[in-house]
């Protein structure tokens, strides 16, 4: 009977390892409405926008809502990997991962935070005469954008409900 058992917890377990999904490429099965964006907390739930990387330290997955929340979130927090980590995005065409890095991005877009980049595998996905821009171009214009000075509210002057 001990035997029996034994032979039953074994085969649970392997069906439970079994099931875990494991990715070569390192990219991770996103949980769409679950799943927050690791700089600004949103629901990841746009499958066209998305972006993620990995520790490649720790393995732990990094998961963002638009390509812009990315750029500030490796900014600010300066990760010792950020120039190589690999880095994947949804096409904007048909929702596959591809390398962000090699990625066509076209600028004017609606993206969950309104930064405004789309990725496209290649250059053939686009409309003819559209301008595309590089990753690294984008990156660098988020960047510009993110360091101006931001207006500060204050309550007193009749924001916030004050006086």
């Amino acid at each position: 009977m001990k035997t029996i058992k034994l032979i039953l917890t074994s085969l649970l377990m392997l069906l439970f390892l079994g099931c875990q999904e494991k990715s070569d490429s390192g990219i991770a099965k996103i949980h769409w409405d679950r799943d927050m964006c690791a700089r600004c907390v949103m629901v990841v739930s746009d499958r066209e926008h998305t972006v993620q990387l990995k520790d490649p330290k720790t393995h732990k997955q990094y998961v963002f809502d638009d390509i812009g929340c990315m750029a500030i979130w490796l900014k600010d927090t300066n990760p010792s990997y950020k120039d190589s980590v690999k880095i994947w995005v949804n096409d904007a065409k048909n929702g596959k991962w591809i390398d962000a890095r090699k990625a066509y991005y076209t600028a004017g877009n609606i993206t969950p935070m309104s930064f405004g980049y789309s990725a496209y595998k290649s250059k053939d996905e686009l409309k003819e005469n559209t301008q595309f821009l590089s990753y690294h171009a984008i990156i660098k214009r988020i960047l510009a954008k993110d360091t101006k000075q931001k207006p500060v509210m204050k309550c007193g002057a009749g924001k916030c409900g004050g006086n």
